[in-house]
């Protein structure tokens, strides 16, 4: 028997979870089976949020790709004067000439990176959020562009306000690729050869 402090590093070092004893002031370990129960809450919540943030991705992507058709559907013809937009505010203010690409292109590579990176993610893949993440670092520039307005355009503020929308989904995709990294991964614990004493 050792003491309380000395019970709490070898069993914090165990992965073990404490409770205080309301009188003494000592503490006891909590039983496992509500440790297991609470570890099973947090990764059905884990799991419900991620299928929720990628059911945006998901949804889009499907009805981009029931619409695509021959000429890319309603979202090529939202993306081509856009597009254009983008390419001639590019080229004014950096001097950069971008290649023509053809929009069914662009259409079919967002369906494909919202599409693959949503059904990843919601499987807790850190490669599925860097699809999402890369998807919304080219769409949102270009589809909420703002600043091709004046002041007095009623189409301002709402191009704004889903473009800040936009940049809060990279922020927590940011968050979850920090999340990721910053977790340790578990490793396999080593044998500790007892010596035979004689």
């Amino acid at each position: 028997m050792g003491t309380d402090k000395e019970r709490l590093l070898t069993g914090f070092q165990r992965g073990m979870s404490f409770i205080p004893e309301k009188r003494s002031g000592r503490y006891k370990e909590k039983p496992e089976h509500l440790c297991s129960l609470s570890t099973i809450q947090m990764a059905f919540a884990s799991f419900l949020g991620r299928v929720l943030f990628a059911s945006v991705f998901i949804l889009s992507a499907y009805q981009e790709f029931s619409e695509y058709g021959v000429d890319g559907g309603p979202a090529a013809k939202v993306l081509r004067p856009k597009f254009d937009a983008f390419i001639h505010r590019v080229h004014s203010q950096a001097g950069i000439q971008l290649p023509e690409i053809d929009v069914k292109v662009l259409v079919a590579g967002a369906i494909a990176l919202k599409g693959i990176g949503g059904i990843l993610f919601i499987c807790g893949s850190y490669f599925g959020a860097i699809l999402l993440l890369l998807h919304q670092m080219i769409a949102t520039p270009i589809l909420y562009d703002f600043y091709n307005y004046d002041s007095d355009d009623k189409e301002l503020i709402q191009l704004f306000i889903k473009f800040t929308q936009n940049m809060a989904l990279s922020g927590a995709l940011l968050f979850f690729i920090g999340m990721k990294n910053s977790i340790p991964r578990r490793q396999p614990k080593k044998k500790v050869l007892k010596t035979k004493t004689y």
